[in-house]
């Protein structure tokens, strides 16, 4: 299909004014953060004197190395987790074809229709009644659950575009179910896990709401969800408020940075499957 210059100035122009859009709160941010710490900034201007210090400032008194921390265990606990039953549940539903699937499918698919703010009120008394309010545990176990839906639809999407030939010639080998999953459809499968794993890392750091209401101590939440900790504690310090949250975000822009080339291959995959 032969493309018009006209079309090929609008698409660039479009990509363009996102990327502006995009960029320009975060280097407003930065603008803000490198201001005096005593002063009001107004709107974006280039500092005369930029306070570097403030970023050292709002990491050793805001307790960003602890939240960190915390943010990581989170991640760890509820990433891998989602990674495995997922792939597990998409091969069995995308390639086995199991009694019922389509059933589960579709229940999948509704399940991503519910917003977790509709949840809020029914978690916090489950959460409460199985002990582990204001912990950790009340931010991973809900996590695991309503990513799940999610993570099992995109890798079934996967799988079932495998072409069933494969599986077919590895039964004829001998293989099992877990031969073949391991050694065919796993290495199949790598760059949509890939891209899945950094959706699930992204949400997961920067969740907000569910560790503001399920868990009280600040230092155990996300570090997203602790931006209501540096609010109250430089609220009267606008600069220290968003060198604060530079710092916050810079993990996950740094992992999107590193790993966009992975995501973006398996959004392809799937287009041209499709």
């Amino acid at each position: 299909m032969i493309t018009s210059r006209s079309e090929v100035f609008f698409g660039r122009a479009v990509l363009i004014a996102v990327l502006v859009l995009t960029v320009l709160p975060l280097v407003n941010m930065l603008s803000a953060a490198l201001q005096p710490a005593d002063k009001n900034p107004t709107g974006l201007s280039i500092p005369a004197d930029p306070q570097w210090g403030n970023f050292v400032t709002a990491f050793e008194t805001g307790h960003v190395l602890e939240l960190m921390l915390s943010s990581t265990w989170i991640v760890l606990c509820v990433v891998p987790v989602c990674l495995v039953f997922a792939t597990l549940a998409g091969y069995a539903l995308g390639n086995i074809r199991i009694r019922g699937g389509r059933f589960l499918f579709l229940f999948l698919v509704l399940g991503l229709t519910i917003p977790f703010e509709s949840l809020i009120i029914p978690l916090y008394y489950q959460i409460q009644s199985l002990g582990v309010l204001n912990t950790q545990w009340a931010i991973i176990l809900p996590l695991i659950g309503l990513y799940m839906p999610f993570s099992v639809v995109w890798m079934r999407a996967h799988f079932i575009g495998v072409p069933r030939e494969l599986s077919e010639a590895a039964h004829m080998d001998g293989a099992g179910l877990f031969q073949e999953l391991r050694r065919i459809q796993l290495p199949l499968a790598i760059p949509s896990m890939s891209a899945l794993t950094i959706l699930l890392f992204l949400w997961t750091w920067n969740q907000f709401l569910l560790p503001v209401v399920l868990v009280a101590d600040p230092l155990k939440r996300t570090v997203a969800g602790s931006l209501t900790f540096f609010q109250g504690q430089y609220a009267s310090s606008i600069p220290l408020l968003n060198a604060g949250a530079l710092i916050i975000i810079m993990p996950a822009i740094i992992v999107f940075l590193i790993f966009q080339r992975q995501f973006i291959k398996a959004l392809l995959q799937g287009a041209v499957k499709g």
